[in-house]
This record gives C-alpha cells, sequence and structure tokens, in this order.
C-alpha cells in the first residue's frame, strides 16, 4: 500500500478507502490510485482484513465422493448461494469414511471456515462439538449427524420409497425386491423402512430372501439379482435403492429379455429417460438439497438462534415405462 501511494501521491489512508470503496474520494484521485494498483499488480490481503472482522467469509462442504452426479447440483447449489454472499467455497470428499471426513472436516475448520455443510460419513459427530462451540456453523445434509444435534436437510427417503413400491403393487406386483446399500447408512435404512411399509400397507409378506443390504458393487448387486430371480417363484419386479444399484440393475435385466421385470429406482441419473423401456424413478431435488442447507448454513452465519431446524423435502415418482410392466 506504501508503494501504491507514492506511486499515486497520495495518502496511505487514501488508498484503503479507494480498495474498500469507502466515500469522500474524487473520481480523479480514484482513477490515479487504481492506475497506480494496477501497474504494481496490488492485491489487498483479504484474509488479514476478515480476520480483523472475526469472518474469513469462507465455508467448507464434505462430500461422499465427488465424482458421484448426485452431488454435483447439490454442491453446485452450495456454491452459488456462497458466491451470492460473498463466500468462498472449499470442497473435499469423505469416500463414506468416518475417519477422512474428520480428517477432513478438522482440516477446514484450522483454515478458519466461518461454517460447514457436511453430508455425513460418521455416525459420531461429537468432535464438532468444540468447534460449533467456537460459533463454526454446521449444517447437515441428505443424512442427520451422530451424538449432537445440528441443523439437517434431508430428503424423505421412506415416503418416496413407499410411493414406487406401492407403483410396483398397483401395477399388479406382489413378489417384489428391495437391494439396497449398507444398512447402517442412514439413507439405506430409511429406503428399506419404506419398502417395509409399504409391503405390509399391502398385506403382502416382505421374505428376506427378497431383500438385500449390503455393497453396491457391481458384481454384488448382480449376484443377488440373479439369485433372487432364480426358483420356482422369482420376484417379477425390483426396487433399486440408489442409481448405482439400479445401473447395474438394467444390465442383468437386459440379458434377460424373455422374462420382463418391472424396476423401480432411488435417484434419477443420466440417460435413464432414453433407455428402453425408459426407467421409472424417485427422484431427489439433489440442488435444492443444497441450496435448502446454505441457506440455513448463511441464516446461522447471520445471527438466527433458535433451537436445530429439521427440513424434510419430498421426493417424486417419474414413471417412464419400466415400473409399468405388468406381471408375466
Amino acid at each position: 500500500m506504501k508503494d501504491v501511494a507514492a506511486r499515486a501521491g497520495v495518502g496511505l489512508k487514501t488508498v484503503s478507502r479507494v480498495v474498500n470503496e469507502e466515500p469522500g474520494v474524487t473520481d480523479d484521485t480514484i482513477a490515479r490510485v487504481q492506475a497506480a494498483i494496477d501497474a504494481l499488480g496490488f492485491r489487498r490481503n483479504d484474509s488479514a482484513r476478515l480476520l480483523r472482522k472475526g469472518r474469513t467469509a469462507s465455508i467448507g462442504l464434505v462430500l461422499e465422493d465427488l465424482a458421484d452426479p448426485f452431488y454435483a447440483p447439490l454442491s453446485r447449489a452450495v456454491e452459488d448461494l456462497a458466491r451470492a454472499h460473498s463466500t468462498l467455497l472449499f470442497t473435499g470428499s469423505s469416500a463414506e469414511n468416518a475417519e477422512r471426513e474428520q480428517e477432513l472436516t478438522l482440516a477446514f475448520c484450522a483454515r478458519r471456515v466461518d461454517g460447514l455443510v457436511i453430508v455425513p460419513a460418521s455416525d459420531d459427530h461429537r468432535y464438532l462439538e468444540p468447534e460449533i462451540a467456537a460459533g463454526v456453523a454446521t449444517v447437515f445434509v441428505d443424512r442427520p449427524a451422530g451424538g449432537i444435534d445440528a441443523d439437517v436437510v434431508l430428503s424423505d427417503n421412506a415416503g418416496g420409497t413407499r410411493d414406487g413400491v406401492a407403483h410396483l403393487i398397483a401395477h399388479g406386483h406382489r413378489r417384489i425386491a428391495f437391494i439396497g446399500d449398507q444398512p447402517h447408512i442412514h439413507t439405506a435404512a430409511q429406503r428399506l423402512r419404506g419398502y417395509r411399509e409399504a409391503m405390509a400397507a399391502a398385506g403382502l409378506p416382505a421374505h428376506d430372501g427378497w431383500i438385500s443390504s449390503g455393497p453396491t458393487a457391481p458384481e454384488h448387486v448382480r449376484a443377488e439379482l440373479e439369485r433372487m430371480l432364480s426358483g420356482p417363484e422369482p420376484v417379477t419386479a425390483l426396487f433399486a435403492g440408489n442409481n448405482r444399484i439400479t445401473v447395474t440393475a438394467v444390465r442383468v435385466l437386459a440379458d434377460r429379455p424373455a422374462h420382463p421385470v418391472a424396476l423401480v429406482g432411488f435417484d434419477d441419473f443420466e440417460l435413464a429417460d432414453l433407455l428402453r423401456p425408459a426407467i421409472t424413478v424417485i427422484a431427489q431435488d439433489p440442488g435444492e438439497l443444497g441450496r435448502t442447507a446454505a441457506r440455513l448454513l448463511f441464516r446461522r452465519l447471520d445471527g438466527s438462534a433458535g433451537p436445530p431446524s429439521r427440513v424434510e423435502l419430498p421426493c417424486r415418482l417419474i414413471a417412464r415405462g419400466s415400473g409399468e410392466i405388468s406381471p408375466a
């Protein structure tokens, strides 16, 4: 700033006023100071300036997997809200690993972020209590926090699954399979609950042999689905618990064109509408999850008090053809 002041022939306070867009400086002086800034390549130290105000104008976003298409619109929505609040966003993946989540989250805190949006991998977030007590606003999204009370934004996983299974039942199916993710994951557990509730509401059994909760690796999903499709009374329909499972199911069912099986998947995915038949899905709105979480976070940063909020967003059934196949 001294170099800028000397080149422009003004005082340090005048440079400060120009840089911070404060009043009381003539247009001619602003032009001289700006010319000196451009010539010298001066950049103000935002970190020091913001720290004097007690804020860093940055937030952290911890996702399960940056490569998962589901998180792209969620991340973009948080980024858009951050930009509207002149705030920088740092993003990282936990890879569904509790230790990595904690390491990444505390690394963001060590860099003095003002707030956090977390898609949790851990079921114990007590490690965040000192950070929250120190003023780091924290919102959980897609899954609730474990061991602490905090703001959370969720999709109606159980309700969406109930709607999807009820849709299969309405099209005449009675032997309906469910393949889901690891049972300790909140979303997977809620979707399995929705499946059981829909079957019970229709007076139908949910046999253990029709249910598989575990790894979503293609080889595991393929083996489980082929098991359910074999035997004297194979299932006639499948509810897939996430888009990775749905994609594997599409490949398995494509090898069995003589025996059509109805399919409804949780989460939409790219090109689902172009397959034949097109895939019926229960669609979340990941963009709205991100926007709602970011709004909650910035409300907290603006001083909003009160007990933690729990927001549950609805899902919607998109009927495209695969879920409307009647049983043979």
